[in-house]
């Protein structure tokens, strides 16, 4: 499946995808602010699954397909909600910054390692999955990187989707490209192409500086012009390419 065949394109959305993030267009899309920030009520299907249909169809024919190889894809995690994020950011924050004695600003760079801004992750859209092989057994945190490489009870599956997930639409997000800035590579987090493309464009004609500024959770007094303009062309927008 080639990418350019999941969207039609035309001269203005071509235009706004060039811009930079903080230029809102007068453009009309599908997608509201909300909807993109993760505060709108979304059909999702599947259970445990969570999924918009396409995405959900798909990744049961990419299940499926796993299956008869001897792989069992297992969901670790995909939609969760603006607040759900805002849950796991302040639970980070206040751990790196009175547990840990960490300084502010040192533990929002931690956070970000890994974690997104509540409003800014693309697990709000329906489109993004956590996967794991739910067959290999293996103690504490599932989502590591070590685990998917050579001798990693993941590494099998791992293997698989690099031969076999771009046939249903599913690519890998942050890869390990040692140019690459912004979240840490994650071998586990694939994303529904045919959906998550348009609402990234969507998404960039956001002003999400200006969006942020209305949040009141743990931490958003230290964002800044520089840091959100930073962390959307990084952590947005640093990305496998073929999801741009």
């Amino acid at each position: 499946m080639k990418r350019r065949t999941f969207i039609k394109t035309t001269s203005i959305s071509g235009m706004a995808c060039a811009l930079p993030p903080f230029i809102t267009l007068p453009f009309t899309t599908d997608y509201t602010t909300d909807e993109l920030m993760g505060k709108a009520d979304v059909d999702l299907f599947g259970d445990g699954i969570n999924l918009r249909k396409e995405a959900y169809e798909s990744f049961l024919e990419m299940k499926k397909a796993a299956y008869a190889d001897g792989y069992d894809i297992k969901i670790v995690s995909s939609f969760r909600d603006f607040y759900r994020q805002e849950a796991i950011w302040e639970r980070k924050y206040i751990q790196y910054t009175e547990d840990d004695g960490m300084e502010p600003l040192e533990a929002i760079d931690k956070i970000i390692e890994y974690s997104t801004i509540p409003g800014t992750s693309r697990h709000h859209w329906g489109t993004d999955i956590d996967i794991i092989d739910g067959y290999p057994k293996s103690s504490g945190d599932v989502l590591v990187a070590e685990k998917f490489e050579a001798g990693g009870p993941y590494e099998g599956l791992k293997l698989w989707l690099d031969k076999n997930s771009e046939k249903f639409g599913f690519y890998l997000v942050y890869n390990n490209d040692p140019r690459r800035r912004g979240f840490k590579y994650e071998p586990w987090h694939y994303s529904y192409a045919p959906i998550s493309i348009p609402m990234l464009a969507a998404y960039r004609r956001l002003n999400v500086l200006r969006l942020l500024e209305k949040e009141e959770f743990l931490g958003t007094e230290y964002f800044t012009t520089g840091f959100i303009k930073t962390y959307v062309e990084d952590n947005i927008l640093d990305i496998n390419p073929e999801l741009l």
